[in-house]
């Protein structure tokens, strides 16, 4: 039986579509390994939802734009992580890799190339991260979430996918949604999420304005891990560290989000047609790529944004304040969205590309 690696791990973008095809491929009759990291969120994702699919943890390293100590040693982790990865795919001998990027995708790609395993690469952000710009040398397709992306990659390499959304996104149920919470349908409920690991700042900003904001919505808040403030009870506002199967439920009431600008989780509220305010995290903490993404979205008509460094007293409020004005305005401009490919489509064109 023909087998399939997966990689990628870090952050929920770099997992949730590999989860999208990886059951994909086992209803089409092949067999599945997934390798990432010894710690990542891929671990634990890839083993609580596809029990099934072994996992392979190998050393990883983060890779770094600006001068670093750390760096020297983490150049050890990725040549460790390369022997890890070589033994892994020698033994398991899958027809090719699939990767999602991230720090832990770098070794797997070198130590498929070295073994003459195809890769296909997927990018979901705007611009390449650092991890995928490697890869992309060894690969012999990326596939791209953006259009623009084509800009940034080989012209010889790069191919337009769009984005995959998961088949259970649009399962979630109202009803479940509002047993979960307690809420009631007759209020707004408003969803506020600071990406896979959370957002302090969010977070702050949230509870400073909750009084305020309790007066128009109900209040689901998605906190990040080890961020739940337990000492905070009020009537309409509800806590969550993380949320995995529940998720469709909550987005099934879900009439307004704030969150970060990871392409995934925009991809999924613009299917879902649901009005956006997005807060990318800045240039402090990132490469700019969900900088990037918001801006695109907001050049589309499909979401408001809001610089993190301008977040104070009221601030969130009078954005949303701002975002329900033109409410069907966004609306109607992303029931004009179309998806790109099914993950069944998708699988076939990934496996066409390898060239099986």
């Amino acid at each position: 039986m023909t087998k399939i690696a997966f990689t990628g791990g870090g952050t929920i973008g770099h997992v949730s579509v590999n989860l999208s095809l990886i059951p994909a491929a086992v209803n089409k009759g092949f067999q599945t390994i997934y390798i990432g990291s010894k710690d990542g969120i891929e671990r634990e994702m890839i083993t609580s939802q596809l029990p099934d699919t072994p996992y392979y943890p190998i050393s990883s390293g983060k890779l770094r734009r600006y001068l670093s100590m750390d760096n020297l040693k983490d150049i050890f982790k990725v040549l460790k992580g390369i022997l890890d990865a070589r033994k892994i795919l020698k033994r398991e001998k899958p027809a090719f890799v699939f990767s999602k990027g991230g720090f832990v995708s770098v070794p797997v790609v070198l130590a498929a190339k070295s073994l003459q395993i195809p890769v296909i690469v997927h990018e979901s952000d705007l611009t390449p991260g650092l991890a995928n710009k490697i890869a992309t040398k060894f690969a012999k397709k990326i596939y791209t979430t953006f259009e623009e992306t084509l800009k940034y990659v080989p012209q010889n390499k790069g191919v337009f996918v769009g984005a995959t959304i998961r088949e259970d996104l649009k399962n979630g149920s109202k009803e479940r949604g509002y047993a979960l919470t307690g809420f009631q349908p007759s209020k707004k409920t408003l969803l506020v999420m600071g990406g896979s690991l959370g957002s302090a700042t969010m977070n702050h900003q949230l509870r400073q304005e909750l009084d305020q904001l309790l007066e128009h919505y109900q209040v689901i808040h998605l906190t990040g891990k080890g961020l739940k403030d337990e000492q905070l009870h009020k009537p309409g506002y509800i806590q969550y560290e993380f949320v995995t199967d529940e998720l469709t439920d909550l987005l099934a009431i879900t009439d307004t989000v704030v969150s970060r600008a990871g392409s995934n989780a925009i991809y999924e509220f613009l299917t879902l047609r649901i009005p956006m305010l997005l807060i990318p995290l800045g240039l402090d903490q990132s490469r700019g790529d969900q900088i990037d993404n918001a801006n695109y979205f907001a050049r589309q008509g499909y979401a408001l944004t809001l610089d993190e460094s301008t977040l104070t007293d009221g601030s969130l409020k009078t954005a949303l304040d701002t975002l329900e004005e033109s409410r069907e305005m966004y609306i109607a401009t992303m029931e004009t969205f179309t998806e790109s490919y099914t993950k069944e489509a998708l699988l076939n064109k990934i496996i066409e590309d390898a060239r099986l």
